[in-house]
C-alpha cells in the first residue's frame, strides 16, 4: 500500500524507550490504584470500550478485553459499549455487509455476559451528536499531532486499501469524541493504546482551558491497563479477524479442534512455557491455562515430554469445554436476531440522550457556536 515517508519506522531510540518504560511503569502503578478505587466505589466509574464491527470476535478478543468489561460491569461500573460502524466506512468489504456484522457483534457481546439492562450497547451512526463533537476537537489538534499518533500509524500499516483516506487521520479523534460524549473517566486499554488515550486526555484538557471558563467541561479519562495476555493466531502472527487465524467465539467444537490441530508449534518435544523463546508453543500453553484457570507453567509440567499433540489435544479439550455455554447462549440468542435490533434501538436511544446533552453543553460553552 501507499504510505508517506513521515509514517515510516524508525529506530528505536535509547532514550524514547527509558521514557515509555517509565510512562508505562507509571500507567501500571496508578492501574493499581483504579483497581483499589473500583472495588470500593464502582459506581464513580463510567467507561467506554468497544469494537469495529469487522468480524466475528475471537479468543484474543475474549481474554484481551471482554471478559473483563462482565467482570467491571458486575462491579458495578457503568458501561458505554461502542459498536463503531463509522470506523469501518474505509474497508468496503465489511461495509458492504455492515448491518450483518453489527448484529454478529452485538450477539458476541450478549453470548459472554454483557448486560444490556446495565449498560448501554449502541452504534457512532445512530448518535449524530456524537460525532459532531469531531469538528470542535479537531480544531483542537494539529496535523503533526495526529501523524505520529501510533495509532494513526497502525491503521495505515494495516490498511487494505490502495491509498490512504482522509478518515485515517481523523481516528484518534473520533475516539476522543467517543470517550468523551459519553464523559467515562475510565478506559480499559493495552499498552499499545497508551499514546491514543493521552490524545484524548490533551483534547479534554484543551477544550476545558479554551472553553471551560473555569469549569471542566469534559474529565481527563484515565487508562485502566490491562494485564491481558497476548495469544497468537494458529500462524505464529498475532491473532486478528483479518489474518485468518483465529478462533472466533461463534466457531464450532469441529471447527475448533481443527484450527488448534493446524496451529504453528516447534520441533522440541518437551513442552515448557517459555514465551521470549518459544512463542507459537507457550501461546497455546497459555491458552490452555486461561480456559483451565490454571498457571501456565503447571500445564506445561503436566504435558512434559508428551509432544505439541498431546499438548493440541489438552488445547482442544480446554477451549471446546470453556466456551460451550458461551456457544450455548450465542446459538440460543442467533434464533431471535429481532431480540438483537431491539437491544441496539434502546442502546441507541439512550447514547442519543447523552450525546444531546453533552452537545448542548459544549455549544454553550463555545458561546453558542452552531
Amino acid at each position: 500500500m501507499r504510505t508517506f515517508p513521515d509514517l515510516e519506522a524508525t529506530v528505536a531510540d535509547p532514550a524514547s524507550s527509558s521514557a515509555d518504560a517509565r510512562e508505562m511503569s507509571a500507567a501500571q502503578s496508578r492501574s493499581a490504584v483504579l483497581e483499589e478505587q473500583i472495588a470500593e466505589n464502582p459506581g464513580r466509574f463510567r467507561v467506554l470500550t468497544g469494537d469495529r464491527p469487522t468480524g466475528r470476535l475471537h479468543l484474543g478478543h475474549y481474554f484481551g478485553t471482554l471478559h473483563n468489561r462482565v467482570r467491571l460491569q458486575k462491579l458495578g461500573v457503568e458501561m458505554f459499549v461502542l459498536v463503531a460502524d463509522y470506523q469501518v466506512l474505509t474497508d468496503r468489504d465489511v461495509a458492504d455487509d455492515l448491518p450483518w456484522h453489527v448484529e454478529e457483534l452485538v450477539l458476541d457481546y450478549l453470548a459472554i455476559g454483557v448486560d444490556p439492562h446495565r449498560g448501554t450497547i449502541f452504534t457512532h451512526s445512530a448518535v449524530p451528536a456524537l460525532n459532531q463533537l469531531m469538528l470542535p476537537f479537531l480544531s483542537l489538534v494539529s496535523v503533526a499531532e495526529l501523524s505520529r499518533n501510533p495509532t494513526v500509524k497502525d491503521e495505515i500499516a494495516h490498511s487494505r486499501q490502495s491509498a490512504v483516506s482522509g478518515l485515517m487521520f481523523t481516528y484518534p479523534v473520533h475516539q476522543a469524541a467517543d470517550i468523551l460524549f459519553c464523559k467515562s473517566n475510565l478506559v480499559p486499554v493495552g499498552q499499545d493504546q497508551l499514546p491514543h488515550l493521552e490524545l484524548t486526555r490533551t483534547i479534554a484538557r484543551r477544550f476545558n482551558n479554551r472553553y471551560g471558563d473555569g469549569t471542566a467541561v469534559f474529565p481527563q479519562p484515565e487508562a485502566l491497563l490491562s494485564s491481558a495476555p497476548l495469544l497468537l493466531g494458529t500462524d505464529g502472527a498475532k491473532m486478528s479477524k483479518s489474518r485468518g487465524n483465529a478462533i472466533t467465539l461463534a466457531a464450532s467444537a469441529d471447527e475448533t479442534a481443527r484450527l488448534i490441530r493446524g496451529a504453528r508449534t516447534d520441533s522440541e518435544r518437551h513442552i515448557t512455557y517459555e514465551p521470549a523463546t518459544r512463542p507459537e508453543v507457550s501461546s497455546l500453553v497459555l491458552l490452555a491455562a486461561l480456559c483451565q484457570k490454571r498457571p501456565p507453567e503447571e500445564v506445561a509440567a503436566d504435558i512434559g515430554s508428551a509432544g505439541a499433540g498431546a499438548l493440541k489435544k489438552v488445547v482442544i479439550e480446554a477451549v471446546n469445554e470453556y466456551l460451550a455455554p458461551i456457544r450455548s447462549r450465542r446459538a440460543e440468542l442467533a434464533r431471535d436476531r429481532a431480540h438483537l435490533r431491539r437491544v441496539l434501538a434502546e442502546g441507541n436511544e439512550r447514547a442519543r440522550a447523552v450525546a444531546d446533552v453533552t452537545l448542548a453543553e459544549v455549544r454553550e460553552a463555545m458561546g453558542g457556536c452552531r
